[in-house]
């Protein structure tokens, strides 16, 4: 079952999230066969990340949780606030991705 992971950083907070970030891509790197995208929220500029989005695929909620309490981001306390909620892709992703 996919679930959404919708995290928000904390403010003033992007020292933090530079420094952890690459303990945290080698942990995604870990579960990309879980991986149906993600990346970080940012500014209407694009030149902050404030949060991160995840869709990963999990047996249950309590998989998905447990495996997010375990991701550096999150150990570190970046976070202001998530949200975790199952997902249904009725729609086949035709935009967004990078280019290749």
């Amino acid at each position: 079952m996919l679930f959404t992971m919708f995290m928000m950083d904390k403010p003033k907070h992007q020292a933090l999230r530079q420094q952890v970030r690459p303990e945290h891509r080698a942990y995604l790197a870990q579960a990309a066969h879980r991986m149906a995208f993600a990346g970080p929220l940012t500014s209407d500029d694009s030149q902050d990340m404030i949060g991160s989005l995840l869709v990963m695929d999990f047996e249950s909620r309590e998989a998905a949780q447990a495996w997010l309490a375990q991701e550096p981001f999150m150990k570190a306390g970046l976070f202001a606030s998530v949200s975790i909620h199952a997902f249904a892709n009725l729609w086949p992703q035709q935009a967004g991705f990078p280019p290749a």
